[in-house]
This record gives structure tokens, sequence and C-alpha cells, in this order.
């Protein structure tokens, strides 16, 4: 069982990671002088970031249906050379109606990237392991903007944004070759995990499954009150979250005057905080087998840093800046309970399809959030209102969560048994 952590974990960890490498280095491109650079107005390159977005939206649904009809391997295999080529020619293109393209292309290819990988999860993980599966396959998105921060601010301010986007995103096509040899849809197909333990696990899989409310078909489950409430939840988290990303640059340059390296490790010190805030949070909720009370509390927090942060704008940096910290890794600490929250609501056969749902809705905040932050921003001159539209996002998320439905807790920490049960019959059959 030990060998899903040191063989599929790392691979899927690398993929996501190298997925949000090449959408969160934009934000480091607009604090370079995008705009210079092509001839184009802050306004358009708001556009540019946001578009992303819109493609990540329009294509969740469709790549979820697509990925349980070819599988999750051979699609996300194509998918990383899609995104690689899309992200370095972000770098290579300079016509601005060719970069819109480009960036809503680049949102198509990576749409199905974060759905299918906790798909894939969901086939490898038991309940009572899931929130730290997930925590760990989410933890790519701040250990990569944290790594990102230093070394794309030192390339930016060496090479130029151009060039630093052609670089980053050529190792995505190489990973396609690791991805494909390494990975497979289901415990039984693997070649590195013996028979008998694979047998096991699903085994417990198919008992948990036994526990989940069935559902008559897709549709009905993306009807579901829980998931409709999920989908607004979400939308407001993502327009907090991916305004932070994106513009954490631009912000940090414009209230401390620093060079664009320096800027780089300073706006990746709230992502480190996020590493050790996420670990903690998935342990716990594992431990516990709490889920939706330990993320609105998060959001709430979030909130309340960020308004913060807006009150301290052009006051004292420093002191904005902590809750900026503060309110990053709240944001980022509860997603791997938050996504343990659908396999335990909906049937397998439609939590690929809920989840793109949910995140697809996400996508939409990200759109939203990206464009908002950054139009205030043109139009304000600072960053203040951007965090303050942040801010009420994440507490409208926090309390939309207050709302859901309590689920039935009487199997929610069954699966530590089952596995136990498990794994005694593998050993008796070996």
């Amino acid at each position: 069982m030990g060998r899903r952590y040191t063989w599929l974990l790392p691979i899927v960890f690398v993929t996501y990671s190298l997925a949000y490498l090449d959408r969160a280095n934009f934000g480091f491109g607009a604090a370079a002088g995008m705009g210079e650079t092509l001839g184009i107005s802050e306004k358009q390159v708001s556009l540019l970031g946001s578009l992303f977005f819109l493609g990540y939206f329009l294509f969740q649904l469709p790549a979820a249906a697509l990925a349980r009809r070819v599988g999750v391997r051979r699609l996300i295999t194509v998918l990383l050379m899609a995104w690689g080529v899309c992200a370095a020619l972000t770098g290579v293109l300079r016509s601005f109606w060719l970069l819109c393209i480009v960036r809503v292309s680049l949102g198509a290819a990576e749409s199905i990237i974060f759905p299918a990988m906790l798909l894939l999860l969901t086939n490898w993980f038991v309940r009572s392991e899931r929130g730290r599966a997930n925590g760990l396959l989410i933890l790519g998105n701040p250990v990569t903007v944290l790594w990102m921060s230093l070394i794309t601010g030192y390339l930016v301010q060496r090479f130029g944004w151009q060039r630093t986007f052609i670089v980053e995103g050529l190792p995505a096509v190489l990973w396609a070759g690791v991805w494909w040899i390494v990975v497979r849809d289901k415990p039984l197909q693997t070649p590195w995990m013996p028979r008998t333990a694979a047998e096991s696990l699903e085994e417990v899989l198919a008992a948990e499954q036994a526990s989940v409310p069935p559902v008559g078909s897709v549709f009905e489950a993306l009807r579901r009150p829980d998931v409709i409430l999920l989908c607004a939840q979400y939308f407001c988290w993502s327009l907090g979250i991916y305004g932070f990303v994106l513009w954490l640059p631009a912000i940090v340059r414009e209230g401390a005057s620093l060079s664009m390296g320096r800027t780089g490790i300073l706006s990746g010190i709230p992502y480190l905080v996020a590493i050790g805030a996420m670990l903690a949070i998935s342990t716990i909720s594992d431990r516990t087998g709490r889920r939706e009370s330990l993320v609105w509390p998060s959001l709430l927090l979030a909130s309340l840093a960020l308004f913060v942060s807006f009150l301290l704008a052009g006051k004292s940096f420093s002191l904005a800046f902590a809750s900026m910290i503060v309110g990053g890794a709240a944001m980022y600490a509860p997603y791997g309970p938050f996504w343990a929250i659908i396999p335990e609501r909906i049937p397998r056969a439609a939590v690929g399809e809920v989840m793109a749902l949910i995140n697809s809705a996400g996508a939409l905040g990200g759109f939203s959030g990206s464009y908002l932050v950054g139009w205030t921003r043109a139009i304000t001159g600072n960053s203040g209102a951007g965090f303050l539209l942040m801010a009420i996002a994440l507490l409208c998320s926090s309390v939309l969560l207050l709302l859901m439905p309590r689920r039935n807790l009487a199997v929610a920490n069954c699966s530590a048994v089952a596995m136990s049960v498990g794994a005694k019959a593998s050993d008796e059959r070996h």
C-alpha cells in the first residue's frame, strides 16, 4: 500500500505543479512590463490573464466525460504536451489577439487536470486517507508558486519575461513521457503494486462506495442542492484566491518598490506558510473525519486578514504584507478537506463530473477575480479596492459552506477498519 505514496503521489504532484506553473507565472510577466513590450493597456493585460479561466471554464464538463471514456492516463499525456506548447507560445507571440487565443487554449488544455487528478485519487486512496492525498496533490499549488516566485523573478530580471515563459513551458512536454510510463488509472492495472495489495484496496473502495447513496444519473447528481451550493461557494473562494495569486507580485512591487528578483523572494513567503497550514489541516481532517467544519473557519480568517490588508494599504506596507501572509495561508489550508467532501456525498459513477462542475465554477471565479482585481488596480491606481473585493468574496465563501446540509456521518470513519480488514485478507492470500 505504501507504494502509492512513493510511486503515484510524487508523479501526480509534479504534474499538477507544472500545470500551476504555466498559469501562475503570468503575474510576473504583467509586473515586468508585458503591456509596454506588447504595446497594450493594463486593462488588456488583465484580460489576457483572465482569458485562461474562460477556456478552463468552458471545457471542464466535456473533458471530465472524455476522461471517463478514454482514461485519465491517456488524456493527461496528450494535455501535458498541449499546455506546454501553449505556455511557451505566450512568450513568442506579439499579437494581442493571437495571445488571447493562446490563453484560452491554455485554459482548455489544463481544464481537466485538477478534476482528473482528484478522480484518479478516488481510485487509489480510501476515505481515511483522502484528505491527505488531496492535500498533497494541491500542495503542488503553493509549492510551485513558492519556487516559481524565487526562480521566475530572477529569470525575468536576467532574460526578460518572454524568454522566461518559453523556458517554463517546455518541461511539461518532456514530463508527458514520465507520466505515461508510471501512472495507471486503477490499482489492478499497475505493474509496481503487488496484486494482492491491489485487490484488497479495490475491495475496500468498493465497500465504501456501497455506503454512498446512489443517484439516478450524472445529470441528477449535477442538479443536487448541495452540489449547486458547493459550486457557488467555490466560485467565491476562487475569486479571492486567483486574484491574490495573479496580482500579488505586482502588488508587492508597487508597495515596496523592489526589483523583480526581490519581489519574487517576498512574494514567495505567503506560500511557504501555506504549505505548513495545508499539511496540518489535511492531517487533522483525516484523523478526525471533519471536513466542512475545518474549511469555513479558514476562509473566514482569510477574509479578515485581507480586509486588514485593505485598511493598511498605503499606510504600512510591513503590516499589510503580514496580513497578506496570514490571508494567503488561510486561503490554501482547507483545500484537502474540501475536495474530500465530494466523494463522501457522490457515488463514483458521477463524482468526476460533479468535481468538474464545481471546479468549472471555480474557474469562472478565477476569471472574475483575476480580471476584476486587475481592473480595479488600473482604475484606482492602487491595490486597496482589489483586496476589499477578495475579502468580501472569501467571506461569502465561508458563509455559503455553513449552509451545507449535514451528511450522514455513520460511515465516515469506517474506511480505517475496512483497510485493516483488507490488509489482513491480503496477508492471508499472500
